[in-house]
């Protein structure tokens, strides 16, 4: 084998190892906990296909639909299709610290910094449009790094289609797509602002995403209400500090010192001054962030070409330093030690009562970005806790029907968690349909539910006295270790509504 050889193979084992890795962390953990609450949304979009939702747009229902539909819907499979995207995401990161001049030692870092920082394992450990965001970002990332470095003006027209493609998983493209703007234009990057093609690029960006702009129209823009009352009343709105000292505890502290390095180096090292757009669009972003009340973890993907920067920056100057060997092999260690320390704070790894030893001994208390009580679990664990006992407890109170309401059942779940859980172990427990009129289920509308018989989950039960002539409690939810708000839950079997369900529906609504 030739030296050149040799050194190939090298950077193509520090490109995908940490891929790779990363994915058998995932893998060996993925049924930790149960069901998210946001996965049993997506399972019930992928069960219902359209160009768009309330709440997000079409592709990561259809690409659930299509791998549940290879591999079925267990909670492994589900969730290897998140860690697949996560370990594209580190390799393409990789690549990026490839393109911009970095050796075997910056791509293995950018591997471990991107794959083992807690924000990443935290949003590839679930099937959400999070993993896939991350994995448009990093491509998108990856082109824009060769158009800054002169490659071929006809990127453009793949990086549009790669946003395009990214819209349709989650709006946030267009903050990356503003921040590159801001980027070229503050950096002087005229050269690449003049080119046909980059125009072109958005052109076919734009009729990608159309669809989805369609049925928004025809919808009478749900996305934009939902916007509105989540910021409004359900995200927690964080002073500037606060924002940017969650983004340091989410990267993780020594994580932190990579990418922070990178910003450095993309906007004042010489060496790095063909992609200082980069290092500007980040600034952009985080800007359009603070002014959105954003959820801290929505700038996660904005620091792939952070890392990738910082990770070439530091073998630069241990190449040029006495002991550089020994410098790397510390940035290694500390990177992967820090890692894996904060891995179970990031994604479930450890069982409930030794996690919650672990974050005391850290000093880390339960959080949310929403505004909701907590038990002892942060909002992201607590969210995978008992929803098959949810259902149990549904088919508890279905026990006290009759066969003959049985028949004209329904389940009312006060949020998408609650509908979802109901209908994805209805099969199992033979429970009646699921409705809710929590975001897209409220689209979704009534099915065959007359109103007749319905199971409501929590509620007053006085409240619905006065829409339904009779009202028992049919069963109680109780769980430790779910949100409060779904603990000792009642479930009320209410028959013969004073009036029409179908008329009630629109009054109901709730986006948020």
């Amino acid at each position: 084998m030739t030296a050149d050889s040799r050194a190939a193979l090298q950077q193509r084992l520090a490109l995908w190892g940490p891929a790779f890795g990363v994915l058998l962390l995932h893998a060996a953990f993925a049924s930790t906990y149960g069901i998210f609450r946001d996965e049993l949304y997506y399972l019930s979009c992928a069960a219902r296909l359209d160009w768009g939702y309330v709440d997000h747009p079409p592709l990561v229902a259809a690409l659930t639909a299509v791998w549940t539909g290879l591999f079925g819907n267990s909670l492994l499979s589900i969730r290897l299709l998140p860690a697949l995207a996560g370990a594209g995401a580190v390799a393409v990161a990789g690549s990026i610290a490839r393109r911009m001049g970095g050796g075997t030692f910056a791509i293995a870092l950018t591997g471990l910094s991107v794959g083992l920082s807690p924000i990443f394992l935290g949003l590839t450990c679930v099937l959400s449009m999070n993993a896939f965001d991350l994995l448009f970002w990093a491509l998108a990332g990856r082109l824009a790094t060769s158009l800054l470095d002169g490659g071929d003006e006809r990127l453009w027209l793949a990086f549009g289609a790669v946003a395009g493609v990214g819209l349709q998983n989650k709006i946030s493209m267009l903050f990356l797509g503003f921040g590159l703007l801001v980027g070229l234009l503050a950096a002087r990057r005229f050269d690449l602002l003049r080119s046909g093609y980059l125009w072109l690029g958005g052109a076919l960006a734009a009729i990608l995403f159309a669809p989805h702009l369609v049925w928004q129209q025809l919808h009478g823009w749900p996305t934009r209400e939902f916007v509105a009352n989540a910021s409004q009343s359900k995200n927690v709105a964080l002073a500037p500090l606060d924002f940017l000292a969650k983004q340091v505890l989410q990267t993780g502290p020594l994580h932190a010192v990579v990418w922070l390095c990178g910003l450095a180096v993309l906007l004042f090292a010489v060496r790095f001054r063909r992609w200082r757009a980069l290092g500007v669009a980040y600034f952009a972003i985080l800007v359009v962030m603070l002014s959105t009340a954003a959820k801290p973890y929505y700038l996660a993907p904005a620091y792939l070409m952070l890392w990738a920067a910082g990770a070439v920056a530091i073998e630069n100057w241990t190449r040029a330093r006495r002991g550089g060997l020994a410098w790397r092999g510390l940035a290694v260690a500390a990177v992967v030690l820090s890692g894996l320390a904060f891995a179970p704070l990031a994604r479930p790894i450890l069982p409930v009562d030794t996690y919650v030893r672990y974050a005391r001994f850290l000093g880390q208390e339960p959080g949310t970005d929403e505004r909701k009580a907590l038990g002892r679990l942060p909002q992201f664990f607590a969210d995978m806790q008992e929803w098959r006992g949810l259902a149990e407890a549904v088919g508890v109170a279905t026990g006290k029907l009759t066969e003959s309401e049985r028949q004209r059942a329904c389940v009312f779940g006060q949020n998408y968690g609650e509908a979802g859980a109901v209908e994805r172990f209805a099969p199992e427990l033979g429970l009646p349909p699921a409705i809710s009129a929590h975001n897209n289920w409220f689209l979704w509308g009534l099915g065959r539910c007359s109103g007749e018989v319905l199971l409501v989950l929590g509620d007053d039960r006085s409240r619905l006295a006065e829409l339904f002539e009779e009202v028992e409690l049919g069963a109680t939810f109780d769980c430790r270790d779910c949100m409060p708000y779904e603990d000792n839950l009642p479930i009320w079997i209410a028959r013969r509504p004073r009036a029409d369900l179908a008329a009630l529906w629109p009054r109901i609504k709730h986006f948020d």
